[in-house]
């Protein structure tokens, strides 16, 4: 179960890196965030690639689930319980986000862009909801590696203790949140939503 965890949680990773790189392009604004997107979906949106990512978050979600009920009763430290509760949250976000995408784009037909993940995090009062739920997915992300990490890595580097390491990417995580918040709402401006997405938000 473990090993079967730690690959399918490896593919997902390389995914959500991309994701978040597009992400914070939007600091260059909307037109190149959007372009930046077409141009990794010629990778991740074949039909190949993204049968293989499916999957992968469906048994990630089982295994994860599945692990945390082993462990939750005899986990101790900061970390180890770091690794079980982030990952509950990350179980509970791939279930939400996946089925908002797949609504998005076979219910709803829209293209699940930039507009489609900024609509709730702009909009009065949905953003109570969307700014801490993917603010608290993205703190999970890294708290689910710097746990891992401060379990697994064995060495300093330069001079910096495993543990101190795993501070640091958590407080990376922190880093990544605010700057693509910044990035989402245009300088915490607000965007304009185009008129096809207004469906998500009511109106």
């Amino acid at each position: 179960m473990k090993r079967v965890h730690h690959t399918s949680g490896l593919i997902i990773t390389v995914f959500i890196i991309l994701h978040l790189f597009n992400h914070l392009y939007s600091l260059f604004g909307i037109e190149a965030h959007l372009q930046m997107m077409d141009l990794l979906r010629l990778f991740y949106r074949n039909i190949l690639i993204e049968t293989i990512l499916l999957l992968a978050i469906l048994v990630q979600i089982i295994s994860g689930i599945t692990l945390f009920r082993k462990k939750r009763k005899t986990v101790v430290g900061f970390f180890e319980k770091l690794q079980i509760w982030s990952g509950l949250y990350l179980a509970f976000f791939l279930i939400i986000h996946l089925s908002a995408i797949l609504v998005g784009r076979l219910i709803l037909d829209l293209d699940t862009n930039f507009y489609f993940g900024a609509a709730g995090i702009n909009t009065f009062p949905f953003y109570f909801f969307f700014i801490p739920y993917y603010g608290l997915a993205i703190l999970s992300f890294f708290g689910h590696i710097a746990a891992i990490h401060a379990q697994k890595m064995k060495k300093d580097i330069l001079g910096i203790s495993p543990k101190r390491q795993a501070y640091l990417l958590l407080t990376v995580g922190g880093i990544v949140v605010l700057t693509m918040f910044y990035g989402l709402t245009n300088g915490f401006n607000g965007i304009g939503l185009p008129e096809a997405y207004h469906v998500l938000i009511g109106k």
